[in-house]
């Protein structure tokens, strides 16, 4: 593949998202380039769970074996770089990477996910995808049962509880400082038998990344062994504003059913599109955009044929 010559697709980004959506084009015989910087946010995470067939693999595996099925295609290529910028307009996108690699494509797909800004906890980052996650479906199987804590505020406290009590009764809230929670939200934890403490996180311990318990600024020591919070995201990349796309308050690109940005030619697909943070929920997503960006180029050749 040339990298001066006009591929179909650029994906960016090579997790979930990025490579169903390969997986599809490539079979559907388009030539595609995935951009990606091997830095998954889920690498922290010893296992991936929810994805029919691939249940407690790890993400690393997971990655590999999706490379592995995708070789069979030889239209689609992988580059272990990360893009910089991007200009152009629908048929003819010109991106650089950090490399000093350039591509041009017919058609982009952002699939580059979140990131997680670094953690305001002592301790936290120990115990991140060893004990403490962000997801009880993805990881709640593996603390049932067990003594937890959710750090959380306000009304995101009470539907996490309410959420994370398919998995345990044994639960308490740290809203890791003053909180803005109402009397009746307070008073429906309390009809639920759940504590909550207000004062700050002093520190988290833990032991090879097994929480032991919280420590709080007032001397309060919660024993746990398990957490769920809710990490602070940011975009993965700032290429799709740098083209126009809108994005929700939440940071995701706004599309439609098919993955389409209001930016013709441009499509996102995953965590960078999306609230529902689950591997498989990327992986059907990045599908789905596949067939829209192949019906376009279809389209699109088929009406140029005078």
């Amino acid at each position: 593949m040339n990298e001066q010559q006009r591929i179909d697709v650029a994906i960016i980004g090579g997790g979930p998202a990025g490579m169903n959506a390969a997986l599809v084009l490539g079979r559907a015989r388009k030539t595609v380039i995935v951009i990606d910087e091997e830095r998954p946010r889920n690498r922290v995470t010893r296992e991936t769970h929810g994805f029919l067939t691939r249940d407690g693999v790890s993400p690393s595996e997971f990655r590999r074996i999706a490379r592995e099925q995708i070789s069979a295609y030889p239209s689609v290529r992988f580059v272990s770089d990360i893009a910089v910028t991007i200009e152009g307009s629908d048929g003819d996108f010109l991106m650089t990477t950090e490399q000093g690699a350039t591509y041009r494509s017919k058609k982009v797909l952002f699939a580059m996910g979140k990131k997680d800004l670094p953690f305001d906890i002592e301790g936290l980052a120990e115990v991140y995808g060893k004990s403490a996650f962000v997801c009880p479906y993805c990881d709640g199987w593996e603390l049932r049962d067990q003594p937890l804590v959710l750090i959380a505020k306000g009304a995101g406290a009470v539907h996490f509880a309410k959420v994370v009590s398919g998995w345990s009764d044994h639960k308490v809230i740290c809203t890791n400082g003053p909180d803005d929670m109402t009397e009746e939200q307070r008073e429906e934890l309390k009809r639920h038998h759940i504590p909550v403490f207000d004062s700050p996180i002093l520190r988290i311990d833990s032991i090879d990344g097994k929480v032991q318990h919280i420590v709080l600024e007032d001397g309060t020591n919660v024993p746990c062994t398990g957490i769920f919070f809710a990490t602070k995201l940011v975009a993965g990349s700032e290429l799709p504003q740098d083209l126009g796309c809108r994005v929700s308050e939440a940071g995701s690109i706004i599309v439609d059913a098919l993955g389409k940005t209001n930016v013709p030619g441009v499509y996102s697909a995953g965590d960078a599109a999306t609230e529902l943070y689950q591997a498989i929920t990327a992986a059907a997503m990045g599908s789905l955009a596949a067939v829209g960006i192949n019906s376009e180029l279809l389209t699109e050749a088929w009406e140029s044929v005078k």
